[in-house]
């Protein structure tokens, strides 16, 4: 049972919600305006009606209060660098010009404009548009986006609760705009920008908010004592202005740390925490610092980032604890829920007994509205609901789908002898050169090439039946034989064959491993348009049978330049996945790296000699506290050194990483024992060269030249330029030279162009280098 006053406080609530609409609509629209098929009020109407439903949908499911202001055609962190001002010289003239077309050029860049860096949002698979600031950065609020929503919302007889990215995390997440200074710190500005959050929130105010919600999840990261000083001044000051709304901070993806004593102390009217998986700790914490006496807390208790079912007595034992440490508890997920897909019961393909174990935004809705009612009312309110849940949760314990006694065997008797190459990378190094033959500055690209409008449809007419596996396959070779021809008449020293069989990176992978679980509809964005299906790991997973080894062999046999095969490693396989709950990760990552051993080793006995392993989410799933770094970082390497050990010294193994930060990674780097790695590097001006160089990095690198996340064609002097900074930190014998990252979201003219450019580059400073 609860007490009268929990019962009149507590409420549903979420901090955000996915934003594509149930068929995608707003990639559709978005995608449509950029090929002139969509006119802007067409977007903007589409983009309305996406918000009208999420909040009716939300309204409901019985949540009390929606979130406005985390819609966005893009990004939520560039739409507070519109809010505040913050746009960089290059884009001003666009966007003065036309406020929609400047927005999607910072997001993508134009022709002749460079777009704004772009990396991963904390330990997610969300991409955000890093603020470039300096100490001329002049900021003018904007508050247009936030009052329009709002006002849409409250229209529909809603209470609503506006919801900004805080001031203290956007310039913790910022960096020094070009030409600025690297020692720059963008904290610095914080006394310039809060008198703009006091105007976007006397606007909300006057526009009808009485809560604004600010989210600050970078003080769950370790932070100096001048981040937590700037936090607690910056909400002194502007819990201080008399003309503003309530003000809920909001951290979440950790533990808050010595963070939390500064938030709970700050005269704001509430917060909302995080308590699952390490934020649990936040619990104690909270507890420790006397709790939150006279303000709101909303609790984060049902996992917003991952796809199974909650624990409903657990979080009811959570929140019971939290009614004595603040004066009112409303109940959320841990995060926005922009994180997971929309709707599990899209899922008719998935078998019904693991379907009971998923909770996608919708399901996590409805569990959060039944914790609130149970809180309120008391268990006997929802005894129907715990029922079912408590029969859910025993479903997956007890299925033999989530264990396989040959899988654990197998990785129960791995030694540390099977993680190690068998010779020294200098050694293999001189059997690599002497076996391939290539030249100084060797190119090669990531590995995928367009996904043309074709291969799509072929891959939609193979699974309705409109067409037969013989006539996809031969389309399939067609596709490669056009890849392999373009390459080698481009000059491109080491070839990949192009995927064109492959839906995504991951799920290709997953739908030909036991263990793994594909969904139809659980479309995730990750950045922009981009939406991808993160696919499920629902048990232990082991490889049936060779899952590229015929298409890399056929591309192989087209040509006499060495193809590289293409694989997923095991941690991006795990980060860009849903993730089992119910074991430690570092034991559901060497199910994995086994699984791609297999696949290694019959690559090299068909005659590959050169294998491409991609860890690009080895950076952001580095937890987010540096005291868990080291255990993670432990398996993450491991695992992928027993993916890629078990080959001879003259097989050349290669990584790939992309759009994160780097620094803080670089040993790992180096503890992977790669023979090659590429990295992103155009955006960030080959950052990441100069990083390995500091660590002393030994072996070859491919810091990109080619940022393919824009649509611009970067010239051959723009890339010889690139090449040449690089060389100031990596020596030519083992310097690379590709693009940041594969080519499937890019078109055939810009690729060509491209890439014609890049080996132009190249070329021309070969030339240089042997003074021809």
């Amino acid at each position: 049972m609860t007490t009268k006053s929990a019962a009149a406080a507590a409420r549903a609530t979420v901090y955000g919600y996915p934003r594509q609409g149930r068929d995608r609509e707003l990639k559709k629209a978005i995608e449509g305006y950029w090929k002139g098929r969509v006119t802007a009020d067409a977007l903007r109407s589409t983009a309305a009606e996406l918000r009208r439903t999420n909040w009716r949908q939300l309204a409901g499911a019985g949540v009390h209060e929606v979130p406005t202001g985390d819609f966005s055609y893009y990004d939520h962190v560039l739409d507070t660098t519109v809010m505040v001002g913050a746009i960089p010289a290059r884009h001003r003239e666009a966007v003065a010009a036309d406020a929609l077309d400047g927005y999607f050029a910072m997001a993508r860049g134009t022709r002749d404009v460079a777009p704004l860096e772009m990396t991963k949002w904390f330990d997610t698979n969300y991409h955000y548009l890093v603020p470039e600031l300096g100490p001329d950065t002049v900021f003018a609020a904007d508050s247009a986006k936030q009052v329009a929503e709002l006002a849409e919302a409250l229209a529909l007889g809603l209470t609503a609760r506006p919801v900004l990215v805080g001031p203290v995390t956007y310039l913790l997440l910022a960096k020094p705009a070009p030409g600025v200074p690297a020692d720059f710190d963008p904290l610095t500005l914080l006394d310039r920008l809060l008198p703009v959050y006091a105007e976007v929130l006397a606007d909300l105010r006057a526009a009808g908010a009485e809560w604004v919600q600010l989210d600050e999840p970078a003080l769950v990261q370790d932070r100096t004592p001048a981040d937590l000083n700037a936090a607690a001044r910056a909400y002194r000051d502007l819990s201080a202005l008399t003309d503003r709304p309530k003000l809920l901070v909001a951290s979440y993806f950790d533990r808050l740390g010595d963070a939390l004593p500064v938030l709970a102390k700050a005269p704001v009217e509430g917060l909302a925490l995080d308590f699952t998986g390490p934020a649990a700790a936040n619990l104690e914490g909270l507890a420790a610092v006397g709790g939150l006496p006279g303000k709101r807390l909303v609790a984060g208790v049902v996992d917003g980032r991952n796809i199974w079912v909650n624990d409903l007595e657990k979080s009811l034992s959570v929140l019971g604890t939290l009614l004595g440490l603040a004066d009112r508890v409303d109940v959320s997920a841990s995060s926005s829920l922009l994180h997971v897909p929309l709707d599990a019961a899209a899922e008719k393909d998935v078998d019904p007994q693991i379907l009971r174990w998923l909770s996608f935004a919708k399901q996590k809705t409805t569990e959060i509205t039944t914790l609130a009612k149970g809180l309120a009312r008391g268990t006997d309110a929802i005894a129907g609901e715990l029922a079912a849940n408590r029969a859910a949760l025993a479903s997956r314990a007890n299925s033999p789908i989530t264990r396989n006694p040959a899988v654990r065997a197998r990785t129960g008797a791995v030694t540390d002898a099977d993680a190690r190459r068998s010779q020294p990378y200098a050694e293999r190094a001189a059997a690599q050169r002497a076996h391939l033959g290539l030249p100084l500055l060797p190119t090669t690209t990531i590995g995928s090439f367009p996904q043309t409008g074709e291969l799509r449809t072929a891959r939609a007419d193979l699974r309705a039946g409109r067409i037969d596996t013989a006539g996809y396959e031969e389309r399939i070779r067609t596709e490669i034989q056009e890849v392999v021809s373009y390459q080698e008449k481009a000059g491109v020293d080491v070839l990949v064959h192009g995927e064109p069989e492959r839906n995504d990176m991951v799920q290709y992978f997953a739908e030909q491993l036991d263990g793994y679980l594909a969904t139809q509809h659980g479309w995730v964005q990750s950045y922009g348009t981009r939406y991808v299906r993160p696919p499920v790991l629902a048990g232990d997973i082991s490889r049936p049978e060779p899952m590229t080894v015929r298409w890399t062999s056929y591309a192989q046999s087209l040509t006499a330049k060495p193809v590289k095969g293409m694989l997923t490693g095991p941690v991006t396989m795990l980060a860009w996945s849903f993730v089992r709950d119910d074991q430690p990760l570092g034991e559901t990552a060497r199910q994995v790296a086994l699984a791609l051993r297999d696949e290694v080793a019959d690559l090299e006995a068909a005659g590959t000699s050169v294998i491409q392993v991609d860890e690009p989410a080895l950076r952001e799933t580095l937890p987010l506290r540096a005291a868990d770094r080291p255990a993670y970082l432990a398996w993450a390497t491991e695992a992928f050194r027993l993916a890629t050990s078990g080959v001879r010294p003259d097989t050349q193994v290669h990584t790939h990483m992309c759009y994160a930060e780097f620094g803080d990674i670089v040993q790992a780097i180096d503890d992977l024992d790669a023979d090659v790695i590429s990295l992103e590097a155009a955006r960030s001006h080959m950052q990441v060269a100069r990083e390995l160089a500091a660590h002393g990095y030994p072996r070859e690198a491919g810091p990109g030249v080619w940022d393919i996340h824009s649509p611009r064609v970067p010239s051959a002097e723009e890339a010889a330029d690139l090449l040449r900074t690089g060389l100031e930190a990596i020596p030519a014998e083992r310097l690379w030279v590709n693009p940041d990252c594969g080519l499937k979201t890019r078109a055939w003219p810009e690729t060509r162009a491209s890439l014609e450019n890049l080996v132009a580059a190249a070329r021309t400073v070969r030339e240089e280098l042997s003074g021809s």
